[in-house]
């Protein structure tokens, strides 16, 4: 009687653990919205770099030269916070949600798709991070010697500050990458020393 007690629970406990694990495993899909509000967003940056453009375009004529740099580097600018958000996309998803079937046998699927773990992910966020990071401030020192104005010596600091703040963090995540790299390889190493003894 006890054992057919036993086998009920286990059977019980069996049941649940596996309904749990599916609806954990399904919580994944959450995050699908949160990646169509994504593309949205990539959208609408899309219609600000036209109107960028547009400004850049129309006004070609009667602008000085360095009228020309910064509407450039405002619409580099936009263009690397779009490349930033599809690598959220594309990586994020294949990562977390499920692969992209459909760019599967494409011809256009980047090469890099499929192949982003979330530390590549990682390194991708921070290394445009900083590169729009680095645009801003130079547009910034491009706009300051356009006017003529003087500089405000403390915003100006904050804003380099932040810029190499940005940067150390890149090199700190790269560096802690590599060490968890070469962790894993000296521990497959070590292991592959103890299955050869054995």
């Amino acid at each position: 009687m006890s054992a057919d007690r036993s086998t009920t629970r286990t059977r019980w406990y069996g049941r649940v653990e596996s309904g749990g694990e599916r609806f954990l495993f399904a919580s994944r899909w959450l995050l699908a919205p949160l990646y169509i509000g994504l593309v949205v967003g990539l959208v609408a940056i899309a219609i600000k770099f036209f109107q960028e453009l547009w400004h850049l375009v129309a006004g070609i004529i009667d602008a000085s030269g360095d009228d020309v740099v910064l509407s450039i580097l405002a619409l580099l600018d936009l263009v690397l916070l779009a490349n930033l958000v599809l690598i959220v996309i594309f990586a994020g998803y294949e990562n977390f949600v499920s692969k992209i079937a459909a760019a599967r046998g494409s011809e256009d699927r980047p090469r890099w798709m499929g192949h982003v773990d979330f530390s590549g992910l990682k390194m991708k966020l921070i290394g445009s991070i900083v590169a729009i990071s680095a645009i801003g401030l130079l547009a910034d020192f491009t706009g300051l010697s356009e006017k003529n104005e003087p500089i405000d010596g403390r915003e100006l600091t904050w804003r380099v500050v932040l810029h190499l703040t940005f940067v150390v963090s890149g090199v700190l995540f790269a560096t802690m990458d590599w060490l968890g790299e070469k962790r894993l390889l000296i521990t497959k190493e070590t292991h592959g020393q103890v299955d050869e003894g054995d």
